[in-house]
């Protein structure tokens, strides 16, 4: 008889061991950052990752109006959203959308990394972007993680 001396582990909603971590986003280039928080959100870091379960963790980003681009992408990047109506793209610089709100560049770049289904707009709900160091989630005891 030849038997498995292992189980695939399949983690679901009750099982999932959810965290709250702080990273600060100061001096960080946004694409480095973002990645590194998409993977965090998703859950890829954990050992019972399971593609179809929302396990990944709670992230909170701190300090999101001092992150960098490289390059000239404060002039040459755009953002870009339409209305629907003929002539109605408009197109908005990084420095104008950083100007204008801070944590939408951020949050822009990591929502653009996470899977895009109802999966991936609930894992996105787990993120929390903030333009100062404040954060009202100190209740939750978060722990700081740290991006070389």
């Amino acid at each position: 008889m030849d038997t498995l001396s292992y189980k695939t582990v399949s983690a679901n909603k009750e099982t999932v061991d959810k965290q709250w971590l702080v990273i600060d986003a100061e001096n960080q280039p946004v694409g480095r950052l973002s990645s590194v928080v998409a993977s965090l959100l998703r859950g890829k870091h954990k050992t019972n990752f399971t593609p179809h379960v929302d396990c990944g963790d709670n992230v909170i980003v701190i300090n999101a109006e001092k992150v960098k681009f490289t390059g000239n992408k404060w002039e040459d990047k755009e953002y870009v959203r339409f209305s629907g109506y003929p002539g109605g793209q408009r197109f908005r610089t990084a420095k104008e959308a950083m100007d204008r709100n801070p944590t939408f560049v951020v949050e822009k770049a990591v929502k653009g990394m996470l899977p895009h289904t109802k999966l991936g707009r609930a894992i996105a709900k787990n993120l929390h972007i903030y333009a100062g160091t404040e954060h009202p989630h100190e209740a939750q005891k978060p722990t700081t993680y740290t991006i070389n």
